[in-house]
């Protein structure tokens, strides 16, 4: 027997409440905005995917005989302005965090749902103004804007793709306001601090990020844009200006945002562990207070950037110091993960299966990037494919597998169905292998002094490209099959039911999918998150499940 009851065709829910166009873009429904960004996002992937796709295609041959050093240059500035700012920064807070956070915390929607209409507004126009940047003839400076280049010597569209990196920010800096006001003034009755869910502290972390470093890179893309149009001395060294200047402030946001993206997944990570090992986190306190620390430390880690770039070695070893210090909570969230492993019941349905992934492949990120940490190993591997590897192994190794976990995790609840879970686990072992093959060849030519953003190089690190390119191949794959199957499960898949996990929750006792004001009556907490029966005591259903 169910714990709760399924729900029925015709009972209300927030997808069947109104059929209308008007009623989705005109909503304030917590639900419905995350489910809009989820479609914008993935939009956003699939252009900056193709850009990958044609930089790789071109890799394969030493000789640069598929597109120009200009095109290629364009490519990667496309790949990395919509991965970054419009997939993996929004990703997880905008869709899964938008979808349940109100839902975890037992509130009926966010605190101010008209402002988190217009956030979406803002990251909609920000992003049709990056895409009409590149019809109309794309960027060519890289996603990081590096001055004197970009505001000197460019003949490209950098203001229109900036002007659309700063309109997004504003929906990111309200993003982040309203999830804090959310979870300081609408939990629960009886849902303390250390009764939240470690996904809402890992938000909250993130919210304040968000709020603190975002503004800095609205003010840094803004006075890029000046210099540009009006000559103004700023980073300009012909005009009396500092270009290292730009780095700085570049950085004091860009690594802050490394955390906005893979907080949210360590969230994630912490509901799955639990649920699929049928054990009680390890160390709570531990693993909420070190998504703060993440966040607090990570604004002081910027200049590990700058190691090359004239910083002053006293500066770059207090830098150096700082980045090994923020390896620390990250290392203690995944001390504690294991501990929960350890002993659980553990079963490996699809989000397991992605967490596991995130796991080793963060492992191997943040060891990674403890070589970039140290000063003499970085002049050696410093804008080097080392750097590359090591970048996305955080961020699509961890975040984008992160990704993937919460939604397969809560497709249940967002659409009422349940997808095949055969093909999940097949997609989840098929990004892995496609993932390492892709990236860690990438390591070894790092190490061997390729370095990033040539569109032809010596012939010897051909076997190295053509080993990337096929695992990008196959990581195109692992990403097409789940939109196939999750598609499929909107028409054809099994209803769910409330709980299909058997999970603890406030989110996992309301229909599936949730009526339009998520609960009927205000819930009322008694007991601590993740409060599973010991493994000896497990009731009959949850010794099934396990």
């Amino acid at each position: 027997m169910p714990l709760f009851p399924v729900p029925t065709e015709e009972e209300n829910n927030y997808l069947n409440s109104s059929h209308t166009v008007a009623s989705w873009l005109l909503t304030t429904d917590h639900k419905r905005i995350g489910i809009l960004y989820l479609l914008s996002i993935l939009v956003f992937f699939v252009v900056a995917a193709v850009a990958a796709a044609l930089m790789r295609i071109e890799l394969v041959t030493p000789q640069g005989d598929l597109v120009s050093s200009e095109t290629y240059n364009k490519l990667f500035t496309t790949h990395g302005v919509l991965m970054v700012w419009f997939f993996l920064i929004p990703s997880i807070p905008t869709v899964l965090g938008n979808f349940v956070i109100p839902l975890m915390i037992g509130a009926r929607d966010v605190a101010f749902p008209r402002l988190n209409l217009l956030s979406w507004y803002l990251f909609m126009m920000g992003g049709l103004l990056a895409l009409h940047a590149i019809i109309i003839g794309g960027v060519d400076t890289g996603w990081t804007f590096y001055t004197p280049y970009s505001n000197a010597y460019s003949n490209t569209h950098v203001i229109e793709m900036a002007a659309g990196i700063f309109v997004a920010g504003f929906g990111s800096i309200l993003t982040g306001l309203n999830f804090i006001i959310t979870i300081q003034k609408l939990r629960a009755p009886g849902m303390t601090w250390f009764r939240l869910p470690l996904f809402i502290w890992s938000m909250y972390a993130t919210s304040i990020i968000l709020v603190l470093a975002t503004p800095v890179l609205a003010i840094t893309l803004a006075l890029m844009s000046l210099e540009r149009i009006m000559g103004i001395g700023i980073f300009d060294p012909k005009l009396g200006g500092d270009p290292v200047l730009f780095q700085h402030l570049f950085w004091f946001y860009s690594h802050p945002a490394v955390y906005i993206m893979i907080l949210p997944g360590m969230g994630v990570v912490s509901e799955v562990i639990t649920c699929f090992s049928r054990k009680q986190i390890f160390g709570y306190h531990f693993v909420a207070f070190s998504s703060l620390a993440i966040a607090v430390i990570g604004f002081l880690v910027w200049g590990h950037h700058m190691f090359v770039s004239s910083q002053s070695i006293y500066a770059g070893m207090v830098f150096s110091i700082l980045s090994f210090i923020v390896a620390i909570p990250s290392a203690i969230k995944v001390f504690n993960w294991t501990a929960t492993l350890y002993k659980g019941s553990i079963t490996f349905e699809t989000p397991m299966l992605y967490v596991l992934g995130f796991i080793g492949l963060f492992t191997i990120g943040g060891l990674t990037g403890l070589f970039l940490a140290a000063l003499a190993v970085d002049v050696q591997v410093h804008d080097t494919y080392f750097v590359i590897a090591h970048f996305h192994y955080i961020m699509v190794g961890g975040m984008v597998t992160a990704f993937m976990a919460g939604l397969h995790y809560w497709w249940p609840k967002i659409t009422g169905r349940m997808y095949p879970e055969k093909l999940g686990q097949l997609a989840a072992l098929v990004m892995f292998i496609g993932f390492n093959l892709t990236f860690f060849p990438q390591f070894l030519m790092g190490y061997l002094g390729m370095p990033r953003r040539y569109h032809a190089y010596p012939p010897e690190f051909q076997i190295f490209h053509v080993l990337s390119t096929a695992g990008a191949s196959i990581l195109g794959a692992a990403y097409l099959l789940p939109v196939i199957y999750l598609v499929w499960s909107l028409f054809h898949g099994k209803q769910a039911e409330a709980n299909p996990w058997c999970a603890t929750g406030l989110e996992w006792k309301t229909p599936s999918p949730p009526p339009k004001d998520n609960f009927d009556r205000t819930p009322i907490v008694t007991e601590k998150a993740y409060n599973y029966p010991p493994l000896n005591t497990a009731t009959e259903g949850e010794a099934n499940h396990a």
